[in-house]
């Protein structure tokens, strides 16, 4: 597990976990994609939340919710990413499991001159994300490093 520390203060993939799981489920609830979110925030702003996440985390995760969208002003929107193919996905992935998919695809792609806000940025502005977030093709439950080699690669 890598460290990285911010104004002294340690962070952990644990922390970024917390920040994918918000970022999953906040999403899911006003309807917009997990990018929206994360570009919602100013990077600094990550980075104040990202060393708050060991606190954070012992919140309730639903006032957690809604202070975020009322303090970044986050709006409803049209997608619904449960919306799936009954005939195709018997259960939609849960926030905390697409919150450790986006945490080890951060993680295992983590540029050197990265932290882990940065690499968070990165990946959800990136074009796998659709496919991902797209339940019915099942690409997120394949193996995380299998998950790499299609970000790393431009695609499945």
């Amino acid at each position: 597990m890598t460290n990285i520390f911010f104004e002294n203060e340690e962070i952990t993939e644990n922390d970024l976990y917390f920040l994918c799981y918000m970022i999953e489920r906040i999403a899911r609830r006003l309807h917009q994609r997990n990018k929206y979110v994360v570009n919602q925030i100013s990077r600094e702003e990550w980075m104040r939340l990202i060393s708050l996440a060991d606190v954070l985390h012992c919140e309730n995760p639903e006032k957690i919710e809604e202070e975020w969208i009322q303090e970044y002003e986050l709006q409803v929107g049209d997608f619904d990413i449960t919306e799936v193919d009954t005939e195709l996905v018997k259960q939609v992935p849960t926030e905390t499991q697409m919150g450790k998919v986006y945490m080890r695809l951060i993680v295992d792609t983590l540029q050197s001159d990265e932290n882990y806000v940065d690499g968070m940025i990165r990946v959800y502005n990136d074009e796998l994300c659709d496919t991902l977030d797209d339940y019915n093709c099942g690409a997120y439950y394949e193996p995380s490093y299998f998950i790499v080699r299609a970000y790393q690669n431009g695609g499945f």
